[in-house]
């Protein structure tokens, strides 16, 4: 397969463009978008167990099922906390965590509880049992995107970091202003394995290719220490490793990232019921979780720089995430698509 380059340095498939009925030419690409072309795949990932680099035992990423979408356009990266400003600036948009929640939205939480903030990793100073991820997690008063993690923190050189505390309804928002839209499941997938069968990675079958880091995730004793044998410790800017097949950056580790398929873990079961290939889902009705049935969810892929192969192995592709709506944290952002035969939209 042969790859053009464009004027901004994104790489894209000279075959993918010639497989589209579109004009889709290095000239008509949207700004900081790279072409995917579509097709069909075996999307869901086998649930082999908790081994190392394999993705955790679960039932909700099969059975493995034949799905096809149409090809359309994705960032290259996920949106930066420079792309945000700008839409917040134009906008005036107040994102969930600059808010105050309300009794209504939150009608158990006392009073005093009911305070703009956002939920941020929190290492342990111990070795702790994973089956309990609050020991992890904390509830900051004034963390945003702009204070990632905390208010005493800034954007301060962190302008190509992706931006994080977005809820999908932040997300669908920036989505809507510069328009475009949010990845469905089978896209995001098929977008992240970037011409690849049946491989482990979005860049592969090891995870370390010759000894090459390929991902930001977390290395060492978690969640006690990341010891950045990648190179980062924490959240790290975009386009920090190299790109998949499509020339698209950090589809796995980093942030995960928003989807616009609801969550149900037996969505991949009904799909895959009547054998034949499902073309261009859009996930399930309504969301359910038997953790959680009342709350809300959406769908969250490619892992994060907290993921790991003693706890959270979802960089594999094929595993998923999930995610409350309106709960936003810091390894959380998005990146967005648009339709082959939408409008380019240059903001």
């Amino acid at each position: 397969m042969r790859f053009l380059r464009n004027a901004a340095g994104v790489v894209f498939s000279a075959c993918a463009i010639a497989e589209t009925g579109a004009q889709t030419t290095r000239a008509s690409a949207p700004e900081g978008m790279v072409w995917i072309p579509g097709g069909e795949f075996s999307m869901g990932a086998a649930t082999s167990g908790h081994g190392s680099h394999e993705p955790m035992a679960s039932n909700d990423a099969g059975p493995i099922h034949r799905v096809r979408v149409d090809g359309f356009w994705m960032d290259a990266t996920t949106v930066t906390n420079e792309q945000f400003a700008k839409f917040a600036k134009a906008t005036g948009y107040v994102t969930t965590a600059e808010r105050a929640p309300t009794k209504e939205e939150v009608p158990d939480a006392p009073p005093e509880s009911l305070v703009a903030g956002s939920v941020v990793f929190a290492p342990s100073d111990r070795e702790v049992q994973l089956n309990d991820s609050y020991q992890w997690w904390r509830y900051v008063k004034g963390a945003n995107w702009r204070h990632p993690s905390g208010p005493e923190s800034d954007l301060k050189g962190k302008e190509k970091f992706p931006v994080v505390h977005v809820t999908y309804a932040d997300a669908e928002a920036y989505a809507r202003w510069a328009g475009k839209r949010l990845p469905t499941e089978a896209e995001f997938e098929f977008a992240q394995r970037g011409g690849l069968e049946g491989k482990t990675y979005a860049w592969g079958g090891e995870f370390r290719p010759n000894g090459k880091w390929m991902a930001n995730t977390y290395q060492g004793k978690f969640p006690m220490k990341d010891a950045g044998e990648d190179g980062f410790a924490d959240l790290a800017p975009v386009a920090q490793f190299p790109p998949n097949g499509y020339g698209l950056y950090d589809m796995a580790g980093n942030v995960w990232q928003w989807c616009s398929d609801w969550y149900r873990p037996d969505y991949y079961t009904q799909l895959a019921k009547d054998g034949k290939v499902a073309a261009n889902p859009k996930g399930p009705d309504s969301s359910f979780d038997p953790a959680e049935p009342n709350e809300k969810k959406r769908v969250h892929r490619g892992g994060s720089f907290l993921c790991n192969d003693q706890f959270c192995s979802r960089y594999v592709v094929g595993t998923r995430g999930k995610g409350e709506v309106n709960t936003s944290t810091n390894h959380l952002g998005f990146r967005c698509v648009k339709d082959a035969t939408a409008t380019a939209s240059v903001r």
